[in-house]
């Protein structure tokens, strides 16, 4: 059981500044990166259809609400902060809640934000071309760093130091970069379905809505087309999930900051609601101006954008395809600066929250013990140094995106044990307070379950190669794990 998660005194050390405007920028905030921004492509050659593109972002929101109505409920029981490693500590034991925070610093949480950060610098480079990934600056041990990886990492460092200052300022920043990211992208939309409209695109996809094609890749090339019909349509939705549920991911990092949180009982419930249901509902209309401006299928070898289409669009920049339709020339430098905002501020709420859960791990003996010392501004500040440092070594490492992969089966895997752990709660802590109740209990965890349990065995059948790896990351743990526990000892 998590010492930390019985001990309400480190929480009172805590500033408690976060309202629920500030909560639900941080679940918006941290969930609008750059994934909606590329992804649709790799949806679009794994499904093949406008109408099947839709359903997939659509489940991927649905599969999402569920899981965050059922987080409020255990986040209003045990506001604390470290959010999913205590309901995991509490649900099960303090191994498995360990194993969750070792994947989560080792590749989750500071991958992401690795991934984020080198995005930003790739995006910046549009502007600025010297800032690039490509401009090689020096080789160290037979790794090339080049200058889009130091501006990655001075972003890294800039935002950590920003939450160092305290909590207001990290806040701040959040605040003002994810309003800005909202109201860029509805600019987006509007001009999208309303101005950039494209006839063509529009009968091109909508003529036949659920008429899908998987388009099979090796090598980079194109190995097979496969026409889906009976069981190859679930197995391409399913692998096609992975991308939508994981452009939405990290809507649960307010439940990491709940010591922080004003009235936690009902402002992280209400944050995750509000949040995740304004994000599905901006991904799909997103979405929609894509197919009103580009077709979905195109050749991939083909010379302007809307002969390469949604599916074949250039380094799978779909939005920015889709805004030289109504922008013209212009649309690189106005959508680089749009995703820079939203890569900023993404980045700025998993960096906030992530170091909480360290925070908490060192509460309980299972991490660095300074990572559990708030310094004169009520924050984390070793956990947030700690952090980056990793992130950053990730940045250089340039192995961060393929370790994503590999965890994408593991995360799903913690997603399940964590609702998995409301039952469990229910039974092993009947009478604990529960100022919010899961919504549609018993029913509505098991079909997320049930749907997150189907998208795992699809991707161990389809995508092996990103299901193994990532569970022996997990199982690594243990070993960690027992040798932390004999050092307590």
């Amino acid at each position: 059981m998590s010492q930390q998660s019985n001990d309400n005194s480190d929480s009172s050390s805590f500033k408690h500044e976060l309202g629920l405007f500030d909560s639900t920028m941080i679940v918006i905030g941290s969930m609008i990166g750059s994934g909606i921004f590329i992804v649709s492509s790799d949806i679009a050659r794994s499904v093949g259809s406008a109408g099947l593109l839709l359903f997939v972002w659509l489940l991927g929101g649905v599969i999402t609400l569920i899981a965050a109505l059922n987080y409020g409920e255990l986040a209003a029981m045990m506001p604390k902060a470290g959010g999913q490693y205590v309901y995991l500590c509490e649900a099960y034991n303090p191994l498995i809640g360990f194993l969750y925070g070792w994947t989560l610093f080792l590749i989750i949480q500071s991958g992401t934000i690795a991934a984020v950060a080198v995005g930003f610098a790739k995006f910046t480079s549009i502007l600025i071309p010297s800032l690039g990934t490509g401009n090689i600056l020096l080789s160290v041990a037979g790794l090339n760093i080049s200058a889009g990886q130091l501006l990655a990492i001075l972003m890294i460092a800039i935002l950590s130091y920003v939450n160092i200052r305290g909590l207001r300022q990290g806040k701040l920043v959040q605040d003002i970069f994810t309003v800005a990211k909202i109201v860029s992208i509805v600019g987006l939309i509007v001009l999208g379905i309303f101005i950039g409209s494209n006839s063509h695109a529009i009968q091109a996809n909508f003529t036949n809505i659920w008429s899908g094609q998987w388009i099979h890749f090796s090598s980079g090339k194109i190995e097979w087309v496969e026409q889906l019909t009976g069981f190859s349509v679930l197995a391409a939705i399913g692998v096609a999930m992975v991308g939508s549920l994981f452009a939405s991911d990290a809507w649960n990092n307010i439940t990491f900051t709940a010591g922080e949180v004003k009235d936690p009982k009902r402002n992280i419930p209400l944050s995750l609601f509000l949040g995740t249901l304004i994000v599905t509902v901006i991904f799909i209309l997103v979405n929609i101006s894509y197919l009103m401006v580009l077709p979905l299928r195109g050749d991939p070898n083909g010379a302007g954008v809307t002969s390469l289409g949604i599916q074949f669009a250039a380094e799978d920049r779909v939005a920015t395809a889709a805004a030289n339709m109504f922008l013209g020339e212009p649309a690189a430098i106005v959508m680089a600066v749009l995703i820079m905002i939203s890569t900023f501020g993404c980045n700025n709420g998993l960096i906030l929250a992530g170091a909480r859960v360290y925070y908490a791990m060192a509460k309980d003996n299972l991490f660095y013990k300074k990572a559990g010392d708030l310094n004169k501004n009520s924050v984390p500040a070793n956990a947030l140094i700690i952090q980056a440092v990793w992130a950053s070594i990730l940045c250089i490492s340039g192995n961060y995106g393929q370790l994503l992969d590999y965890v994408i089966f593991a995360v799903l895997i913690f997603y399940m044990l964590t609702i998995a752990g409301v039952y469990i709660l229910r039974k092993k802590k009947p009478d604990a307070p529960r100022p919010y109740k899961a919504f549609g209990y018993p029913y509505l965890p098991a079909l997320y379950i049930i749907l997150a349990a189907s998208i795992s065995i699809i991707l161990l059948i389809n995508k092996p190669q990103y299901t193994w790896p990532g569970l022996l990351i997990v199982l690594l743990g243990i070993p960690v794990y027992f040798f932390i526990y004999k050092k307590k000892a």
